[in-house]
C-alpha cells in the first residue's frame, strides 16, 4: 500500500516534527482532516475534555492503528476527531444527556452534509456511540474497539490522574468526602454526584481491565504504577492531615460537642 508522508494538521496548521500517514485513495485528504477538525474544534468547551484530550485519542488509536490489520483508516481518523462533539450539549442537559449518542448524531449530520457515503457515516456514528466507559452500547467493529481503547488510555497513568481532577473541579465535585469517623469515603462512585476517590475506584482503577487490544494493554500497563502511586500517596497525605488533627487533639461528647482539647 502506498502513503503518503505529511505532517499532522492541528488547528488547521502543520505541526512540524509529527509524521502523518494517509492512506493514497482514501477519502481522508489532508483537506478533509482540516474540514473535520475544524468542526471539533467549535464543538470543544470542556478542559478535561478539550482539543488536546482529542489529539491525544488519535494518537493513541493511531499507534494501537499500527499494530491491527484491516481497518479502515478514515473511520477511525473521524471517529477519533469527532468522539467527543456532544459533551457541551451533554452539559446544557445537566447530564441528562449521553454525549456518545448525541455526538455520533451531530458527527453522522456532519460527515453527511461533507458528501461521505451512508455506510462510511454510519460506521463512524457506531463508534462514537459505542466509546463511553458508562455506556452500555459494547463496541464490535475494530475501529470502534480502538476508539474505545484510545480514549480509556487518555484516563490511564498521570494523564487520566490530571484529567479526572480537571474535570471534577469543572462540575464542581469534591475532591474527598470524609463520613462521620473522619474516613474517605472511596466506594459508591459512578453516582451523579461523586469525589475523585469515589471516581477513581470506580472507574480509574477499573480501567486497565477494559481494554480491547493487546497496544493498548500494553501502554495501559506502563502508566498504571503512576496512578496507583499518586493516588496511594493523595490518599495517604489526606488521611494524615486529619488523623494528625482532629483525630488527634480534638474530642466530641455525645452530641458531637467539642468535649476535650488534647494535647498529648
Amino acid at each position: 500500500m502506498t502513503l503518503i508522508n505529511l505532517s499532522v494538521p492541528v488547528d488547521g496548521k502543520l505541526c512540524k516534527g509529527a509524521d502523518w500517514y494517509l492512506q493514497k485513495g482514501n477519502q481522508m485528504t489532508k483537506d478533509t482532516y482540516v474540514d473535520i477538525e475544524n468542526f471539533m474544534l467549535t464543538q470543544m468547551k470542556d478542559s478535561a475534555h478539550d482539543k488536546h484530550h482529542v489529539y491525544r485519542v488519535l494518537n493513541f488509536a493511531l499507534d494501537i492503528y499500527g499494530h491491527e490489520k484491516d481497518v479502515n483508516f478514515d473511520v477511525l481518523v473521524a471517529a477519533c476527531l469527532l468522539h467527543d462533539v456532544g459533551r457541551e450539549k451533554q452539559f446544557a442537559d445537566l447530564g441528562k444527556l449521553c454525549h456518545a449518542q448525541i455526538g455520533s448524531e451531530m458527527a453522522y449530520d456532519f460527515l453527511i452534509s461533507r458528501k461521505w457515503k451512508e455506510e462510511k457515516a454510519t460506521h463512524v456514528k457506531e463508534c462514537i456511540s459505542s466509546h463511553r466507559y458508562r455506556g452500555n452500547n459494547v463496541p464490535t467493529s475494530i475501529e470502534a474497539k480502538i476508539l474505545f481503547d484510545a480514549d480509556k488510555l487518555d484516563v490511564s497513568g498521570a494523564i487520566g490522574i490530571a484529567r479526572t481532577l480537571l474535570y471534577e473541579g469543572h462540575v464542581a465535585d469534591p475532591f474527598y468526602i470524609m463520613d462521620d469517623d473522619g474516613h474517605i469515603i472511596v466506594d459508591k462512585g459512578g453516582a451523579e454526584r461523586s469525589s475523585f476517590f469515589q471516581e477513581y475506584n470506580f472507574k480509574l482503577k477499573k480501567i486497565y481491565n477494559s481494554f480491547y487490544t493487546s497496544r493498548a494493554k500494553a501502554v495501559a500497563l506502563e502508566a498504571q504504577k503512576t496512578a496507583i502511586d499518586f493516588y496511594n500517596g493523595l490518599f495517604n497525605e489526606v488521611t494524615k492531615n486529619y488523623e494528625n488533627g482532629m483525630k488527634k487533639h480534638m474530642i466530641f461528647d455525645e452530641n458531637k460537642n467539642v468535649k476535650e482539647i488534647s494535647h498529648g
